[in-house]
């Protein structure tokens, strides 16, 4: 009687079908869990958006700010930690009043994004540049770590250099995105995840092992859209073989990408090489769907006047870009946007 039961639950559920199961009930439960992570996150977010809200409305009492002052906060952690324990440090309502300043209307409040999310954009002192990484967090999904390495690495001084003044106005309410290929490049490239700072000298191959063994972070600095296809690509032309270095494919632009990578300063002859080819994919490799192919000759150092003239005439669309091997002076590109503004107003006004 035992065995016919066991043989008739065998029948009924085949290993596929138990499969199956298994998938149906853990789908749900992390469904449940997102869910339920995401609700907490959001409730979290409007308590410290209320409590900033709630400091606020007491300090703009007059009786009140005289009473207290300066040491509102101060005070205001003690008997918030001796109440409810971790969480309301002075530094944690700090940020939460900022919070509130900073987004005084709950509804501009995206729950697509954690508090940790925002005690990172909160440090930015430009409100531009605060705008700019919030748009650029929601729309590329950045996770918290993601979002720091972003501000550390300068990217929105990095972008506005590459536009004017009305280009990083537009950067603050839409964030950056990719329309054409000069939306593709920022420069310099930030390239500090490689490691290769520590070394004194350093081969193309080993620059190019040491982003292909962090592509994750590289295709974060390259920016929204690019997906790899592959290393060292070899092109057949005649009797000989070409390589160009890496080879991506923009999901938005719809086009190849490829990139190929100068230890030193960029020379005439690796545009001509790179123009080489863009010829050779928009013959053999691209697709009647496809756009017109991407070259970015990335270097160590570039100039400008010589860029200008090797660019010249060329049909392709190629562009040559610095890259740096350590996070730039946040305050020296700060400095440059700013007169460079400054210079675009200038213009303006005469």
């Amino acid at each position: 009687m035992g065995n016919n039961i066991k043989i008739a639950r065998t029948d009924l559920a085949q290993p596929t079908d138990y499969e199956q199961l298994v998938d149906q009930i853990s789908l749900l439960w992390d469904g449940a869990k997102e869910g339920a992570i995401l609700a907490v996150n959001s409730a979290l977010l409007m308590a410290n958006w209320r409590t900033g809200q709630y400091i606020v409305d007491f300090e703009l009492k007059g009786a009140a700010r005289a009473q207290y002052g300066k040491q509102l906060l101060v005070n205001l952690s003690k008997d918030l930690t001796a109440r409810r324990g971790k969480g309301f440090s002075r530094s944690n309502l700090t940020y939460m009043r900022k919070l509130y300043l900073a987004f005084p209307i709950c509804e501009t409040l995206s729950h697509k994004l954690s508090w940790s999310h925002y005690f990172e954009l909160l440090k930015c002192e430009d409100p531009l540049e605060m705008q700019f990484y919030f748009k650029e967090a929601i729309r590329e999904g950045w996770k918290v770590r993601e979002l720091k390495r972003q501000i550390k690495s300068s990217l929105f001084q990095r972008v506005a250099l590459s536009t004017d003044k009305e280009g990083v106005l537009a950067l603050a309410h839409e964030g950056h995105p990719v329309m054409t290929a000069q939306d593709l490049i920022h420069d310099p490239y930030v390239l500090e995840f490689t490691g290769l700072p520590q070394k004194k000298r350093y081969k193309e191959s080993e620059l190019e092992a040491a982003l292909k063994a962090h592509m994750e972070q590289f295709l974060l600095e390259l920016g929204r859209g690019f997906a790899f296809l592959g290393r060292q690509y070899v092109m057949q032309i005649g009797s000989r073989k070409f390589k160009v270095d890496l080879v991506f494919y923009h999901c938005i632009l719809k086009c190849y990408v490829l990139i190929d990578l100068k230890r030193a300063e960029i020379k005439h002859g690796d545009i001509g090489q790179m123009n080489l080819y863009l010829n050779y994919f928009k013959t053999e490799i691209c697709q009647p769907d496809d756009n017109p192919p991407i070259g970015i000759v990335l270097g160590a150092k570039k100039d400008e006047i010589l860029m200008e003239y090797a660019l010249d005439g060329i049909s392709n669309q190629i562009f040559a870009a610095r890259y740096q091997l350590y996070l730039p002076k946040r305050e020296e590109l700060q400095e440059q946007l700013e007169m460079m503004l400054q210079t675009d107003k200038s213009k303006t006004e005469n």
